[in-house]
């Protein structure tokens, strides 16, 4: 692992999707997944970065999707933050059997399994060298768990978001359907909401925006990606923040 003197990033805030626990699978948790993802975020704790995690539901629930069905928009969102505690839950406890310590925070109170969030009491967890799991998005209805990202990096003090995905970055189009698809090495906030790249959503990145917070795109699938990010070696995946938009 790298020494922690090479460290680009100290703080940063993972926002994971519930999809990236699915493995190859259509739904639920893969375990050998969830294991392979515990074992990068130790080597990146081991490294000395504190490190903050938020989590989604899509794997097991999708509120927009079942409010399209028929079902109440607000009790579908609640319902998508109540998976998002038991990923949390199934992550803290992967990670808890590398020797990792971890706090699961939700945004809905739920002592028995989780601490209510409390952001000087997230600090305190990361300055220890805990690993912090936020649960249950912002807590509201008609938010994303992206926006919740945004808003818990700000709060924490990270200083980039990791945003986890399929594919190594973001491109002009579809690179599954369009072989000649062109990845960006840089893009400027504004860049993602006029071309309206799925990037995050609109509400996420103005947060970032208007607070300066940088965002790095980049493939999960790769072994070894998230400990690549936090040296800020090579041209890891797309870095939203930059001041002009060059390709990779």
């Amino acid at each position: 692992m790298t020494a922690p003197s090479s460290l680009r990033y100290r703080r940063i805030l993972l926002k994971l999707s519930g999809e990236a626990l699915m493995g190859e699978g259509r739904y639920g948790i893969h375990p050998p997944t969830l294991v392979r993802i515990a074992g990068e975020v130790g080597e990146v704790v081991k490294a000395g970065v504190q490190i903050a995690i938020v989590i989604g539901g899509g794997n097991i629930f999708r509120g927009v999707s079942a409010s399209t069905a028929g079902m109440d928009r607000a009790n579908a969102d609640y319902m998508g933050m109540l998976a998002t505690v038991i990923n949390g839950m199934a992550l803290q406890d992967a990670l808890e059997k590398t020797g990792v310590f971890t706090r699961v925070q939700s945004a809905i109170k739920m002592e028995q399994i989780a601490e209510p969030y409390i952001r000087r009491r997230a600090v305190r967890h990361l300055e220890k060298g805990r690993v912090v799991i936020f649960a249950a998005g912002t807590g509201n209805p008609f938010f994303t768990t992206d926006t919740a990202a945004s808003l818990r990096a700000m709060e924490i003090g990270a200083e980039v978001i990791f945003k986890a995905t399929k594919v190594d970055g973001v491109y002009d189009s579809d690179p599954k359907k369009n072989k000649t698809a062109r990845r960006y090495r840089t893009l400027t906030y504004m860049d993602v909401l006029r071309q309206n790249l799925h990037v995050m959503d609109s509400t996420a990145i103005s947060l970032c925006m208007d607070n300066k917070l940088p965002i790095v795109v980049f493939d999960l699938n790769a072994h070894g990606n998230i400990c690549r990010a936090i040296t800020g070696s090579g041209e890891l995946g797309t870095l939203v923040g930059a001041p002009e938009t060059s390709w990779a």
